[in-house]
């Protein structure tokens, strides 16, 4: 028995490990491919790839297609919506702000999960985790600076995106844990694949582009890649539907208390992106703000963890 624990947490924290790799790769292909290509057009591209490798090797193995067969299909419209508002404003963030900084912010996700579950969920939140979320919002406040000289309003978009990512995870455990980890990862994906496109018919002439940086993240036309574009494409796809299927099992095979520490091997990844792709150094603030939000987080689902009858909780920030 002890020897099936360990090889179940074994497997839970190379999947964590694995999905914080997945998801970093991810971050760092986006604000690459960001200064040429709209936001809707690298989530058109990823979802394709992604959904493929769902559809013809992850979901076959967990079981077959009766597995995307669900009781909670407007949970999941509701995920989609709300993975969809993250995502748009954690990537639109990301592709203005440093990697590592963006990042950082979003990491707070966590600490709003620890709040929505009161206002939402009925859950009792004890003052350890009370003070988590004061500590890790402060962290926000040091990174973000706001009413400095510094302050740049867009440090805001990572942290609305972490708001959408903790309601996703709010509503992925009002799914009660029916649905399979490539259940849970179908869905978003579909949805992103739906919307992009919708987006692509939409904006794709660049008819309504205002030469203004954040708005063309969305309006700017499609633009066909070429050559190691391509391949970038395809990594994001793949990544995605990786990262999504490892933190679900993550999840499923032990406690949050014991792999969510290693989901911020996320940070360090974003350090390293930063400096070697785009020559970006953080700060001091953004050390120290990280340092308070990565910390305050892992207080809070340690002390999760030891609540009798708590709910286990999704990776602090999930790409759907």
């Amino acid at each position: 028995m002890r020897t099936t624990l360990v090889s179940s947490n074994a497997l839970g924290i190379l999947a964590a490990t694995g999905a914080a790799v997945a998801f970093s790769v991810i971050d760092v292909t986006f604000k690459f491919l960001s200064d040429s290509y709209p936001l809707y057009q690298v989530v058109f591209f990823r979802s394709v790839v992604a959904l493929l490798l769902l559809l013809v090797i992850i979901i076959p193995l967990e079981g077959g297609y009766g597995v995307l067969r669900t009781r909670n299909i407007k949970l999941h419209l509701l995920r989609i919506a709300a993975v969809t508002f993250a995502n748009l404003c954690f990537f639109s963030g990301l592709a203005i702000l440093p990697l590592a900084e963006a990042v950082a912010i979003a990491f707070a996700t966590p600490l709003i999960v620890t709040t929505l579950s009161v206002l939402f969920l009925n859950e009792r939140v004890g003052p350890w985790r009370w003070g988590a979320v004061l500590v890790g919002f402060v962290g926000i406040l040091v990174i973000v600076q706001p009413g400095a000289d510094t302050f740049q309003p867009y440090a805001l978009l990572p942290f609305l995106g972490a708001c959408g990512y903790a309601t996703l995870h709010v509503l992925t455990r009002r799914a009660g844990g029916l649905d399979k980890a490539s259940t849970l990862s179908f869905y978003p994906t579909l949805g992103f694949l739906v919307i992009s496109a919708l987006a692509g018919l939409l904006f794709g002439h660049g008819a309504w582009a205002t030469g203004a940086p954040l708005p063309d993240l969305i309006l700017r036309a499609w633009a066909w890649p070429h050559g190691v574009e391509w391949g970038l494409f395809a990594i994001a796809g793949v990544s995605g539907a990786i990262g999504g299927y490892l933190v679900g099992q993550a999840y499923r095979q032990c406690e949050a208390g014991l792999v969510a520490p290693f989901e911020y091997i996320a940070m360090p990844l974003a350090v390293f992106w930063g400096v070697i792709v785009f020559s970006e150094w953080p700060d001091r603030s953004v050390w120290f703000g990280s340092a308070l939000i990565i910390g305050a987080g892992l207080v809070s689902v340690w002390r999760e963890t030891r609540t009798p009858g708590a709910p286990t909780r999704p990776r602090p920030r999930s790409s759907g």
